[in-house]
């Protein structure tokens, strides 16, 4: 198949983790006979130093008509002041907006390999595979704001649409996996949760396969380093979405093993690793790559409908993490270029090794 992928490097380690799954989009390329064609294009911190804005009309127009797009990360102390006009921050805001990215997917796994980087015992950690769906376009994040001399407002709103389209996708996404979904809420307090919960109950009638359970955001925040392999599929809105995800990413071991795909309504979606631009790191070659790369499984699986080539790629991560090499935040000494390496020669190893039963592939698209 052909398909034309923009990357926007952004700021810090951004560069370098997405120069490495590009490598690996290349990998593929050549290994199933498709083709990729990259466009690079400005975004965050880099964007503003270079045109005053921290996302171009070319690049947004660039994303807006790309089958898929791939993100480094943003910000950076540079440009870290709350009053700055421009933040880089706003660049990734009004993409999510633009392109209708609504449901923000961050899978979590803990691989037993790495059980012991978790700040969780072991006995915890069992059987964790649980799949985030963050509401990405709404709450408080994009709601009227307002600020006075000693006072500031941040509007959280939402309406039955915007809450209906996210939960279906959870229960859409439910039906692959192991048909249970609990919604996050603060309905004892928020009229929002309280819309939230009667739209999200409203919805798992047309599921009656499904299992539906309800948990306010405060006990699930608990809940989740107690017993966080009773998950399957967790639906929140957008703040929440955020602070619990970011609390579950601790449990693999570093934030540099995971991935994200945001998801609209049709094939074309925003993919990026959950970690920051680590400003403190750029540049040194060190940076872990895994997350990344397995936004390139997730670009490979949502946008591009490859699911032979999004395995493969998930496989040769599998096989790096078990044996190595590993980058230092994960308790190696491998830099960001040898990580890199290792997975493409586990690409390699992969698709010789199966050949035969991705014959099919190729007809795709």
């Amino acid at each position: 198949m052909k398909a034309r992928i923009v990357t926007l490097p952004g700021d810090g380690v951004g560069p370098e983790v997405t120069a490495a799954a590009v490598a690996v989009l290349n990998a593929v390329a050549t290994h199933y006979e498709h083709t990729f064609a990259f466009d690079e294009q400005l975004i965050g911190g880099a964007a503003i130093d270079a045109t005053g804005e921290p996302l171009p009309t070319s690049a947004l127009q660039a994303c807006q008509s790309a089958d898929a797009v791939l993100l480094g990360a943003v910000g950076g102390p540079k440009w870290s002041d709350p009053n700055a006009p421009m933040r880089p921050e706003q660049g990734l805001l009004a993409l999510r907006a633009t392109l209708g990215v609504y449901a923000n997917l961050r899978p979590l796994t803990v691989h037993p390999a790495l059980a012991g980087l978790s700040p969780l015992k072991d006995d915890k950690l069992k059987n964790v595979d649980v799949l985030f769906v963050r509401e990405l376009t709404g709450g408080a994040y994009f709601g009227a704001k307002t600020k006075g001399a000693d006072y500031a407002t941040d509007e959280c709103r939402y309406t039955e649409a915007e809450i209906e389209r996210v939960a279906r996708r959870a229960f859409e996404l439910a039906r692959a996996r192991r048909k249970h979904v609990t919604s996050v809420d603060k309905a004892n307090v928020l009229e929002t949760s309280r819309l939230w919960r009667r739209t999200v109950t409203r919805i798992a009638a047309d599921y009656p396969d499904v299992t539906l359970e309800h948990q306010l955001v405060d006990s699930m925040a608990m809940l989740l380093l107690t017993r966080p392999g009773s998950y399957d599929v967790v639906v929140t809105e957008n703040l929440f979405g955020d602070i619990l995800t970011d609390e579950a990413a601790a449990l693999a071991g570093s934030l540099g093993l995971l991935p994200s795909a945001s998801l609209g309504e049709g094939r074309n979606g925003l993919y990026e690793p959950i970690h920051g631009s680590a400003p403190d790191i750029a540049g040194q070659g060190v940076a872990n790559p895994i997350g990344t790369i397995l936004s390139v499984a997730l670009l490979l699986r949502h946008s591009l409908r490859l699911e032979a080539e999004a395995q493969a790629v998930e496989a040769a991560v599998d096989r790096v993490l078990q044996h190595g090499p590993r980058s230092r935040d994960i308790g190696g000494d491998a830099g960001t270029a040898e990580v890199r390496d290792a997975v493409l020669a586990a690409l390699a190893d992969h698709v010789a090794t199966h050949r035969d039963s991705f014959s099919g592939s190729r007809a795709c698209g």
